[in-house]
């Protein structure tokens, strides 16, 4: 079959909107702890408890702020700032206030801030820092509409707080009722790898339905009692706004950490139950744990605890299950190993929901064999996040899930996943074709390639405009390739080349973080990115990363040459987008050189 629906599971009145899941959960048991915030330091002061009913008292409180400040139902509040407890306090102020909140990264350049509060027609807007409202003011004067800028390190709360305190409750009680689930909650700009980026309008109805049906399809992890998560994923990114409404459907606790270089830290004394990621962050976790395996002369038992974590997990798939020995070194890997991984990620951590990009199979096992089991997810921007999602009960580790409940899948006659359901956006903000463009017959074109099995679980297998057309004729798909090598602990960034040329190539860059505890693995002195892209041993270990991820493709498909770049790819130098993706187009162009090296004599290595 090339189409597989779920049915939704929850029904929501169509007069509703998101104020009123907020006020369910408060309803529901006022005095429960609703979030913990850090109080002082956002990055390292003490977890204090907020209950539900004290948080939707802030919420009132800033939207009458809101209000005080002149914004009126329908209008756009912008948010520029990292991952903190604020940005979720806005969120439903703003929504309180019958505004609409416009997330903003916060590493995005003056040019991009304009674009974006011009666009959706920004009146206020709170940035986090002094630098953020600098780069605001660069492109003031051509932001005539943009009325007023706070800061929140200046106390742009407390200020908000003061100025509303003549609104009356009657006049939230009435902004909170306006809207249905028809009406935009908000504009997501998407980052894009490509041209301008586009705000895509996401109705009350997307975040709402797809959140209550979310809980309904995976209980166990997004309304367990006492779960709690941390989250440190940027909140402008769509995923990380769904989890700040996820976690209010679901009961569970959140809060958020704004400095992922603390991340272990700040795992280790929240405790979640559930983590929220993408890929990159499970492989930095891995290829960190092997190296500290290594620096205590214990690398032989971490390979040996690794590979009897994936064959136990991959035992679990078997009917008969892992036999009596197998199960028998999953306890003593469990001991030696398993437990300390655990206590990294808080000890309390049994689940974790991954998305923006393959997992891999055999991180996937890994995970799962050491009892945190990885539910690889799918979707997008315009989809709210997530369209399919694998369960505790009905998962397949290297597939992406089946669709949850109100959404639905088909495959193209060229392998292109659309998409359709409750949680597909209301279309692009100041942009019919773009939203024309985006639809066929009803259903959301994704851009990306797919493949079903008789069971409806999803395999992503690429990205329709990343296929490279070799000088042959053999179309590509590069993710498979990028995706394998980028899981060595070496490697930051890996693009592969190759179209209308006669072999398939790579450029690979070095994750500066990564180097120096690899280098510390294997007897090396510690080398920089310029010094280790020319050495022997770094080059030998490229090769066998470039040579496992050849193993998943046919000869055609494999690369033949690969170039060490002696800069990475971030979103400081724009070859990253605020999302991770890496901008092909603008890589291929400015290291044209080095592609063109590769093509220059046909062989093999390097």
């Amino acid at each position: 079959m090339d189409e597989f629906a779920t049915p939704r599971a929850v029904e929501v009145e169509p007069t509703n909107n998101l104020n009123d899941l907020l006020a369910a959960r408060v309803a529901a048991d006022p005095s429960a702890v609703m979030i913990e915030r850090r109080v002082g330091d956002v990055t390292s002061g003490p977890w204090v408890p907020l209950t539900a009913a004290e948080f939707a008292a802030e919420v009132t409180a800033v939207a009458k702020g809101l209000v005080a400040h002149g914004i009126e139902p329908g209008a756009r509040v912008g948010i520029m700032s990292r991952t903190r407890y604020e940005w979720t306090l806005l969120d439903w102020a703003s929504w309180a206030a019958g505004a609409v909140p416009v997330p903003i990264y916060e590493t995005s350049s003056a040019e991009q801030v304009e674009w974006i509060v011009t666009d959706s027609a920004v009146e206020l807007l709170i940035t986090e820092t002094a630098e953020h409202a600098a780069t605001v003011e660069e492109v003031r004067a051509g932001a005539p509409g943009l009325r007023t800028v706070l800061t929140l390190d200046d106390g742009a709360i407390d200020t908000l707080v003061a100025s509303g305190t003549d609104v009356p409750d009657a006049e939230i009680d009435r902004r909170r009722a306006i809207a249905d689930l028809s009406d935009v909650a908000t504009l997501i700009y998407t980052s894009g790898t490509t041209g301008t980026p586009k705000g895509a309008r996401m109705t009350h109805g997307n975040f709402y339905l797809l959140t209550v049906n979310a809980v309904h399809a995976v209980p166990e992890v997004f309304s367990e009692p006492g779960g709690r998560t941390l989250l440190f994923m940027p909140l402008a990114h769509v995923f990380a706004r769904f989890i700040g409404v996820l976690v209010v459907a679901g009961g569970t606790v959140l809060a958020h950490t704004p400095d992922t270089t603390k991340l272990l830290d700040d795992l280790a004394s929240f405790r979640p139950t559930y983590i929220l990621s993408v890929p990159r962050v499970f492989e930095k976790v891995y290829n960190s744990s092997e190296q500290k395996a290594a620096a205590g002369g214990k690398l032989k038992i971490f390979h040996w605890a690794s590979a009897t974590a994936i064959a136990w997990s991959r035992a679990l798939d078997d009917p008969k299950g892992p036999g009596v020995w197998l199960g028998l070194k999953h306890k003593i890997a469990d001991k030696l190993v398993y437990s300390k991984l655990r206590t990294a990620l808080g000890g309390n951590a049994r689940w974790a929901v991954s998305g923006g990009g393959p997992l891999g199979e055999r991180l996937g096992h890994f995970y799962r064999g050491n009892g945190l089991t990885i539910l690889e997810g799918y979707g997008l921007t315009e989809t709210t996040a997530p369209t399919s999602v694998n369960t505790p009960t009905a998962i397949k580790v290297g597939s992406v899930g089946k669709q949850l409940p109100g959404c639905a899948a088909r495959l193209d006659e060229d392998g292109e996943i659309l998409l359709k359901g409750d949680h597909v956006f209301d279309g692009y903000h100041n942009n019919p074709a773009e939203t024309e463009n985006a639809f066929t017959d009803g259903w959301f074109r994704t851009g990306d390639l797919g493949s079903f099995d008789a069971e409806g679980y999803l395999t992503i297998t690429g990205r329709k405009k990343e296929i490279i057309v070799t000088a042959g004729g053999k179309n590509v798909a590069p993710a498979l390739l990028e995706d394998r090598i980028r899981a060595h602990a070496l490697v930051s960034q890996c693009v592969v080349v190759g179209d209308q040329r006669p072999f398939i190539g790579a450029l690979i860059t070095l994750d500066p973080e990564g180097l120096p505890g690899w280098c510390k693995m294997h007897g090396k002195p510690e080398l920089s990115v310029e010094q280790a892209k020319d050495d022997e041993d770094v080059r030998a270990a490229l090769d066998e990363a470039v040579a496992r991820a050849n193993k998943a493709v046919s000869r055609a498909e494999s690369i033949r040459k690969y170039s060490v770049l002696d800069t990475d790819f971030t979103i400081e130098n724009d070859y990253l987008t605020p999302s991770m993706k890496v901008k092909r187009k603008l890589v291929t162009q400015d290291f044209s050189a080095n592609i063109d090296e590769l093509y220059g004599t046909v062989g093999t290595g390097r």
